[in-house]
């Protein structure tokens, strides 16, 4: 039943994404199909292999052995502070605070062009198997590693070849994943195997959903992709250092939104139980959103709490419903946990809109208002990729 479930969520999504598209002729059939086997692959091979299994394991005593490393570092600047565990800065030191060293590391890895060359011939096979563009294939692999905003800015020299459904394409791939380097700081919140695993669906579902929603056919000649301005670091110590100060800003940014959102739902909460006792917005959104959670594969008794933290990740973000999720997964199933870990591991909401229409501002100001024009469009594909890799998840949890 749950697989059959599944299977309907799968056609429910593509149907979605059918009906939005705005050019069915062109839409690449044989490229979605191969995605979607692979999406079938990926979890079932991550799921039900012993060397699946041995390689989330391997990857994730990686991120915590990384994380012992910024712990130390973390430590040695506020050593001096006794932190009581039920109070707010713990969140703050011990998971924000984690950024600042992944984003060095991956901008390291970027000055050295050991990131570029492996996104650019990963990108490369899949868009040789999919026959997807390569610019798209190669942004869809770059969001895995870096935020909207920076995977973005990684393919500025190419902004000259891409149309407006391109565009779209592009900043979907950019909203539909995660930067690697808050992955560690997910790791410390939810299961990190699932957190794993949604990186690779995630990619393949925002190239699915988007190139149904906006399909491209590209010129060979004008097929090209380039890594040479990826970076402007002019040594290792400036890549580190500026990679530092980014990971700053990234833990200050996530600190504030989470204040305002946080504080922003407290207030709506409070007016909607000025007019219906005892409601919240959550509880709305777990209503509105049960239907799908429960063609996704989440069991009868739990949708309604599943749903309000999916909800909650929509119109505030991840980390917001992470924080919402942490307490109620004791009471929840492994199937549950599993399914709504994979939906929360994205950029899939409303702030996210602001962020790509500002980075594409900084690139082309003509642009950024096409990207405007279509932000709600970019937040339905974003939705929809992410029930997708969930629904995938789930199919595999027992």
């Amino acid at each position: 039943m749950d697989i059959l479930l599944g299977i309907l969520a799968i056609i429910v999504v593509l149907g979605i994404a059918y009906l939005m598209s705005n050019n069915r002729k062109l839409i690449n059939y044989r490229g979605i199909g191969i995605m979607l086997l692979f999406q079938v692959f990926i979890t079932w091979f991550m799921f039900e292999t012993g060397i699946g299994a041995a390689i989330i394991t391997a990857i994730s005593a990686m991120f915590n052995k990384l994380i012992e490393f910024a712990t130390e570092g973390i430590n040695f600047v506020l050593g001096g502070f006794v932190i009581e565990e039920d109070g707010g800065g713990v969140f703050f030191f011990n998971v924000l605070l984690l950024i600042i060293f992944f984003a060095t590391l991956l901008s390291v890895l970027t000055y050295l062009r050991i990131l570029p060359t492996i996104i650019k011939y990963i990108g490369g096979m899949i868009s040789w198997v999919t026959g997807l563009p390569r610019i798209e294939s190669f942004n869809a692999v770059n969001s895995i590693f870096f935020g909207q905003s920076e995977a973005i800015i990684a393919v500025r020299s190419q902004f000259h070849y891409i149309d407006n459904n391109r565009l779209f394409i592009v900043c979907a791939s950019a909203m539909s994943s995660v930067s690697a380097s808050i992955v560690g700081a997910y790791i410390l919140m939810l299961p990190p195997e699932y957190i794993l695993v949604a990186l690779p669906l995630n990619m393949f579902s925002a190239l699915i959903v988007a190139s149904i929603m906006t399909p491209v056919k590209v010129p060979k000649e004008e097929d090209q992709v380039d890594i040479k301005d990826v970076t402007e670091d002019k040594s290792v110590f400036e890549a580190m250092g500026n990679g530092a100060l980014e990971g700053g800003k990234i833990a200050l940014i996530v600190a504030a939104m989470l204040i305002a959102f946080i504080a922003a739902l407290e207030l709506v909460n409070f007016l909607v139980q000025l007019i219906f006792s005892g409601l919240t917005l959550q509880q709305i959104l777990g209503y509105i959103l049960a239907p799908i959670a429960i063609l996704m594969g989440i069991p009868m008794n739990e949708v309604i709490e599943a749903g309000a933290v999916m909800g909650t990740k929509i119109v505030t973000n991840e980390f917001v419903a992470m924080l919402e999720f942490q307490p109620l997964m004791d009471q929840m199933s492994e199937k549950t946990v599993g399914i709504v870990t994979v939906f929360l591991t994205s950029f899939a909401n409303f702030s996210s809109i602001g962020i790509i229409a500002g980075a594409v501002k900084g690139i082309d100001n003509e642009k950024a208002s096409v990207v405007s024009g279509f932000g709600m469009k970019l937040l339905l594909n974003a939705i929809l990729a992410s029930i997708l890799s969930a629904t995938f998840a789930g199919l595999f949890i027992r």
